[in-house]
């Protein structure tokens, strides 16, 4: 680890820039000069991003601004002792004290760790006087060499390891002693995390109270046993981001605040989880995620209602990827080994039902082995907006809100309401959920509330919502709109007929528009004949716009940019290419679900574009699904994958120039430094 930080990444007693902006610049510029990262500027963009989530200033003249970045090859530590200090959002002033930190988005734990033991250090007072002191760069590298190195640092009070429950004993613990358990995490799990546990730690022990403190790093973390949590009296929960596990902590009075709160006011947090534990009518821990919203203090961190909403959708979207990924890669297989019409009037599930291996069917082995993939792939699929509702609503009322969110994910694919429905259900059913277990109920009751009053009267106002309110506005317009295109495709404006279809199937990625769209061409190939070919044209152009917004995030995310993407979209949009290849476009909605307002518009326009060339050229597509791998079945081929190529990047260039101008104004708005890309 000593490699980390070099004489060449420090900077005595500089003037790097006016505002913070300008130092995280000069000092991501110099990890990029020495080989320690592809770009500079993409690791400042990392930074500053995380920089506008929660300023990195801390008491003492200390700021660490720092960033998990694709960008970054080698964990770095870049130091400033500014002259002057600049203001880094500390309430006691400027920081002449300032650290980088610039760790791989694949770091090793190791790294991690290694990083995190920084971010204690300057939590000491003999750590950052020996820092101001120091006489030249050298003197600075040996100084935190020795404080990241295995030996532990002299008179901390934390463990050695990172991701160990800190522990503050009382000084005469008694039976009045209050017993506290805490836990901390920020966004990046790197810096604050570390350092509001050891400073909730300190105040501890100074203040003669029983807390132990169990850290969620990126590093990991070990869960504190659950004796020690039954036997608590209060939580704190100082995060930035969901708690793991949090169900560990159920029924327990708890003080929400962000992770930098713990670190400037650890006595108050103290004081306040002592009060909320006196207090019967105290915030109790009832959900997960959540919910910063559920049973959250009036004295917690403030949010906006965008960013819970976010982070609760992220939250059924992580979940439902495997059935999305797993199941359109087994249908694409299905495809594969049966050919186009391995489904043909559900002939896949006729095969699997009324034969054998040993006894195949007419097709051979090649339409039986397909058609089993192609059910286990759609049944997997047939999950999805369950899956996706359900975990939202665990999101906002933990285990209780499973069972009323998988209903009225079912409810909404049955109305045909799709992923849209999906979304609206998860977050009826997670609320009312929420809302019936903030109730006071009996002791003797208290057992059955979450394995039947709620799911049973979440599901039943949940879905009732749905069924009374939603599924006849839906059916009317899936009526009006197919009505529409019937009239449309008679006349003489195939190609508007193309662009209409086209912004259709991706405008909500397999929900009731989608649907429509779907449905009026595969309801027409029944008809189409030589003499009538305008059935295959419609086909063809459905199935190209259909494979656009898969295809288009997988190159945006993948290729194009992917900074401007999360670890997690980064790695969808991997499955993403071969989702988008199968026409399965339900591989967009992750990241539509986490970003519509620009995912979906880009996607609309690349599949306008698809469908008008689609129609423009004359494809027709004799398969009604299957994407590219029933390439033998389109023609011409060539002009299929033309219309595909084009709407492909021109939705990609649409979401990466979205996002970029979106966080180049964030930037221009912070601090009078734009980000460019």
């Amino acid at each position: 680890m000593s490699d980390t930080i070099t004489a060449e990444l420090v900077s005595i007693d500089a003037e790097l820039g006016a505002d913070k902006a300008a130092v995280i610049r000069a000092l991501a510029d110099r990890v990029a000069a020495h080989g320690r990262a592809d770009s500079g500027e993409a690791l400042f963009a990392d930074a500053w991003k995380r920089e506008e989530q929660d300023e990195t200033g801390l008491p003492g003249g200390i700021a660490i601004p720092h960033a998990k970045s694709p960008s970054v090859t080698t964990p770095s530590l870049a130091f400033a002792r500014l002259e002057p200090g600049v203001d880094f959002g500390a309430p006691d002033g400027p920081a002449d004290l300032v650290f980088l930190i610039a760790a791989p988005d694949t770091a090793a734990e190791a790294h991690l760790a290694m990083l995190s033991k920084l971010a204690r250090s300057l939590m000491q007072d003999e750590f950052t006087a020996a820092l101001r002191a120091a006489g030249d760069a050298d003197e600075v590298v040996r100084i935190v060499d020795a404080a990241i190195s295995d030996e532990p640092v002299a008179e901390s009070p934390v463990a050695v390891q990172s991701a160990e429950p800190v522990t503050a004993p009382a000084t005469a613990a008694g039976p009045s002693t209050p017993r506290i358990v805490a836990v901390t995490a920020c966004a990046t799990g790197i810096a604050h995390t570390f350092m509001a546990a050891d400073a909730l730690t300190a105040a501890g022990r100074e203040d003669g109270v029983d807390l132990v403190v169990e850290p969620q790093g990126s590093s990991g973390y070990k869960a504190l046993p659950q004796s020690v949590i039954d036997q608590a009296d209060a939580v704190i929960f100082a995060v930035d981001v969901d708690v793991r596990e949090q169900e560990r902590f159920a029924g327990k009075p708890v003080v929400r605040s962000g992770v930098k709160r713990g670190i400037e006011e650890p006595r108050q947090l103290i004081a306040e989880a002592i009060a909320a534990a006196a207090d019967p009518s105290a915030p109790r821990v009832t959900g997960t995620a959540g919910s910063a919203a559920s049973g959250a203090s009036s004295e917690a961190a403030p949010q906006s209602l965008g960013r819970r909403i976010q982070r609760i959708l992220l939250t059924g979207v992580s979940y439902m990827i495997p059935f999305v990924a797993g199941g359109g890669l087994l249908i694409a297989l299905g495809f594969l080994f049966g050919g186009y019409e391995v489904n043909a009037d559900n002939r896949a599930f006729t095969v699997v039902l009324e034969n054998a291996l040993w006894d195949l069917p007419a097709g051979g082995l090649g339409q039986y082995i397909g058609s089993v993939l192609f059910v286990i792939g759609a049944t997997s699929m047939g999950f999805l907006v369950s899956a996706l509702s359900g975990y939202i609503a665990f999101a906002i009322a933990d285990r209780p809100g499973i069972a009323p969110g998988f209903v009225a994910g079912a409810v909404a694919v049955l109305m045909n309401a799709g992923f849209i429905g999906g979304i609206v259900g998860g977050l009826l059913a997670g609320t009312v959920a929420w809302a019936i277990g903030r109730i006071d109920a009996p002791r003797w009751l208290r057992g059955l509330m979450p394995v039947v009053i709620i799911p049973l009267l979440a599901s039943l106002a949940a879905s009732g919502l749905m069924l009374l309110f939603l599924g006849r506005p839906i059916a009317w317009l899936m009526l009006v709109l197919n009505e529409w295109l019937t009239g449309l495709a008679g006349t003489s404006g195939i190609v508007l007929v193309g662009v209409i279809l086209g912004l259709m199937m991706c405008f909500d990625l397999g929900g009731p528009v989608n649907k429509v769209a779907y449905a009026f061409a595969t309801a027409g190939l029944a008809s189409a004949s030589t003499d009538n070919p305008t059935p295959y044209l419609i086909m063809a152009a459905v199935m190209c716009a259909g494979m656009v917004p898969p295809l288009a995030m997988a190159l945006a995310s993948t290729v194009l940019d992917r900074r401007l993407f999360t670890p997690v979209e980064r790695e969808n949009g991997v499955a993403a290419w071969l989702l988008g290849a199968s026409f399965i476009s339900e591989g967009a909605i992750p990241f539509a679900a986490a970003d519509p307002l620009r995912v979906i518009p880009a996607s609309m326009l690349g599949g306008a574009v698809t469908g008008a060339l689609s129609m423009a050229l004359s494809v027709q597509s004799l398969a009604p699904h299957g994407g590219i791998f029933v390439f033998f079945a389109i023609n011409p081929i060539w002009g299929f994958l033309l219309a595909l190529v084009a709407g492909t990047l021109v939705s990609a260039f649409a979401i990466v120039g979205l996002k970029r101008f979106a966080r180049s104004r964030t930037a221009r708005e912070g601090s009078a430094v734009a980000v460019t890309a």
